[in-house]
C-alpha cells in the first residue's frame, strides 16, 4: 500500500502507527531503513524469559566492538567461523548473529545460577535488523508514540465493534463498489446505534 501511494501520489508517510503483528524484525528493517518511516509500532520480541534467569534486556551492547556486556562486566562476543551451512550475505545464517561467554568466565562468576545455570556459557541471539528495532523501541518512549497508540485505538475499536456488534465479519458483495456499499451501511448502522445510545432512558411511569 506504501509503495503504491508512492507511485500513484508520490506521497510517502512519516510514520506508520501498527501493532505488534506489523512489529517484526524485516518488517521495521523496511520501514526504518529502505523506507524512512518511524515505526510508530510495538516491537515483537519473544527475548524475555520467565524462568527468572536474566533476559537479553539485561545485557548491553556496545555497537563500537560489536558485543555484548553481562551484568558481571564481563563480554559476550560474535565467532564467526564456516560452518557446514553457508551464512546469508545479511550476517547471520537464520537472520540472528549469535554471540556467547567465555566458559572459564561463567565458571567462575557468582552470578552463574541466575544467568546460564544449565549451560557452560551464555548466549545470546541478536537480529540482523536489531538497529531498526532498537529505533521501534526508542519511538515508543516518546510522548508522540502514546498519541499514536490512543489514536490507534479509536480507531481499532470502531472497526472490532463493526465484526463483533454490527456483523461485518467479512464483505459479501463482489468488487469495490460492493464493498463501498456494504461498509457504507454497516457504518450507518453504527452510527445510528451510537445515537440511540446517546437518547436518555424514559423514566418508568
Amino acid at each position: 500500500m506504501i509503495d503504491r501511494i508512492a507511485d500513484r501520489f508520490d506521497m510517502t508517510p512519516d510514520k506508520l502507527v501498527g501493532d505488534t503483528g506489523y512489529g517484526s524484525a524485516e518488517m521495521l528493517s523496511w520501514l526504518v531503513e529502505e523506507q524512512g518511516i518511524a515505526p510508530h509500532i510495538p516491537v515483537w520480541d519473544k527475548s524475555k524469559r520467565t524462568d527468572g534467569t536474566f533476559s537479553r534486556e539485561d545485557f548491553i551492547y556496545d555497537t563500537a566492538t560489536d558485543s555484548y556486556t553481562c551484568p558481571s562486566g564481563k563480554r559476550l562476543q560474535t565467532y564467526r567461523r564456516n560452518f557446514s551451512k553457508p551464512r546469508k550475505a545479511n550476517g547471520g545464517k537464520d537472520g540472528f548473529i549469535r554471540y556467547r561467554a567465555s566458559k572459564n568466565d561463567c565458571d567462575a562468576c557468582p552470578l552463574k545460577p541466575q544467568c546460564c545455570p544449565k549451560d557452560n556459557g551464555r548466549r545470546l541471539m541478536r537480529s540482523v535488523h536489531e538497529a531498526a528495532r532498537d529505533v521501534a523501541r526508542d519511538i515508543r518512549k516518546t510522548d508522540a508514540y502514546m498519541t499514536s497508540f490512543i489514536q490507534r485505538r479509536k480507531v481499532e475499536m470502531l472497526f472490532a465493534h463493526l465484526k463483533r456488534y454490527i456483523g461485518v465479519a467479512t464483505m459479501r458483495l463482489r468488487g469495490p463498489k460492493g464493498a463501498y456499499e456494504q461498509f457504507q451501511l454497516a457504518a450507518t448502522a453504527q452510527n445510528l446505534r451510537k445515537l440511540a445510545k446517546l437518547i436518555p432512558a424514559a423514566s418508568p411511569a
